[in-house]
């Protein structure tokens, strides 16, 4: 993928491709879990549950190789039924897993495969049968033109019988035209020790897997599709939902509604009756019941109830705004309180600032927070009437009821009620327009 991290770690809607296939195989019920890494190792086996084996194959000398690497850090499997999967295929469903351990233990196999028809199978294992039973996979590079032909393919997920496999991948050649050691080589060993099983499953989207950028964009764009289905099912209104982007970890009740050119991000929740959109950012955010988000970025804050955000509006971390508040048009907050009903409707930064209820912020004021050294804190009383234009040099406190005069550099801490003006008396020169009209014209000549 040209890319300096492994490419298990690449996300897809906000979560390693990795961490998908762990989660699915362990929904399916498996208890022990092996995971083979190479590339990356360490960064890899961070991201794994606890619990989780990881074992380091320190050559890459193929899929077959892997197994045995990997069984050899299982101890005796005998009794046992061993599922492989591919750690770089997402879109794989934890029942997909769960009905191929069941179909192999209702036939008694020593393997069962896991297939699909592919419209394009190239690239594929090409899955040779006799007589209904699985006879052989036949690698891409090593097919011939009959063997191309076969639209069923295998796609490296496989049950095996532990003492089977453990026997076969013993007698694994790489006699092959890469020099690798497949683990398909495996399905044929076996086929001397019991049933060779196959499993087809209808939907081929599912064993997509991830080997460039493109791919990874085309497994995202699916596994997004997804996603949003579950969500419209359970109640939740999306415009365009070819043009909203929900990660797994994020959170929506029915009756909310998204529109296009939304994404939801990390720990977002959005509450019944929001509406989100368009072309909004929610990040680690909450949404409050019936609350209005658009055309703006919502980061590490919670927005109350009935509350109206942007149009442009930026919440950074920390903001939390009240129920019935608003943050306007060309709003920035950050680390602050907005209390109750009140409103900063337009053109205003409000920084490391506490806001009461029912105050108004009038367009272009500006908590200025920041010393050239350390953040300082601006409080705002419940009721106040901060005029247009008003810079808060902080620490400062405007006290409940109070009122700010337009235009005005506040320094000092204003008492509840009283009114603070700070601007220099307003001069008139009569006759001024005439003589500025009278130098221009000698100036001209």
């Amino acid at each position: 993928m040209r890319s300096t991290a492994p490419k298990v770690l690449n996300e897809v809607a906000g979560r390693p491709i990795i961490s998908w296939v762990v989660d699915a195989v362990r929904t399916a019920g498996v208890a022990d879990l092996t995971v083979v890494v190479g590339h990356g190792a360490e960064a890899v086996s961070e991201v794994l549950p606890a619990g989780a084996r990881s074992v380091v194959q320190e050559k890459q000398r193929g899929t077959g190789h892997a197994a045995q690497v990997a069984t050899a850090a299982m101890g005796d499997l005998t009794g046992d039924v061993v599922l492989i999967v591919p750690g770089d295929s997402p879109l794989f469903r934890s029942e997909t897993f769960a009905a191929l351990l069941s179909a192999h233990a209702a036939n008694d196999a020593a393997c069962t495969v896991l297939t699909t028809r592919m419209p394009d199978p190239a690239g594929y294992g090409r899955v040779v049968r006799e007589d209904g039973e699985v006879a052989r996979i036949v690698e891409e590079r090593d097919a011939d033109a009959a063997a191309r032909a076969i639209d069923e393919v295998a796609v490296s997920t496989y049950a095996f019988d532990g003492e089977a496999l453990v026997a076969a991948l013993g007698r694994l050649t790489a006699e092959n035209d890469q020099g690798e050691f497949y683990l398909t080589d495996a399905v044929g060993l076996v086929g001397g020790l019991g049933m060779v099983a196959g499993f087809e499953i209808a939907d081929h989207a599912e064993a997509l897997g991830v080997n460039s950028h493109d791919q990874l964009a085309t497994v995202e764009a699916a596994m997004r599709a997804r996603i949003n289905r579950g969500w419209m099912t359970a109640g939740v209104r999306m415009v365009d939902p070819d043009r909203v982007y929900v990660d797994a970890s994020v959170t929506l009740e029915a009756g909310a509604t998204i529109y296009p050119g939304v994404h939801l991000s990390g720990a977002s929740r959005v509450a019944a009756g929001a509406v989100v959109g368009p072309d909004t950012f929610v990040i680690d955010s909450t949404i409050g019941r019936s609350a209005r988000v658009w055309y703006s970025v919502v980061r590490g804050s919670e927005v109350g109830e009935y509350a109206e955000v942007g149009p442009y509006a930026s919440l950074r971390p920390g903001t939390v705004l009240g129920a019935g508040t608003k943050a306007g048009t060309f709003v920035e907050v950050k680390a602050s309180t907005i209390g109750r009903g009140s409103k900063v409707p337009h053109l205003s930064y409000i920084g490391d600032a506490t806001i009461g209820e029912d105050s108004n912020i009038g367009a272009g004021t500006i908590t200025c927070n920041y010393d050239g050294f350390r953040k300082h804190h601006t409080t705002i009383g419940s009721r106040v009437f901060i005029g247009s234009d008003t810079m808060l040099v902080a620490p400062v406190e405007i006290g409940d009821d109070a009122i700010t005069g337009a235009g005005s550099v506040i320094t000092r801490d204003v008492s509840p009620g009283a009114l603070a003006v700070e601007r220099s008396p307003q001069q008139e020169i009569p006759g001024y327009a005439e003589r500025r009209a009278r130098k221009a014209d000698s100036e001209g000549e």
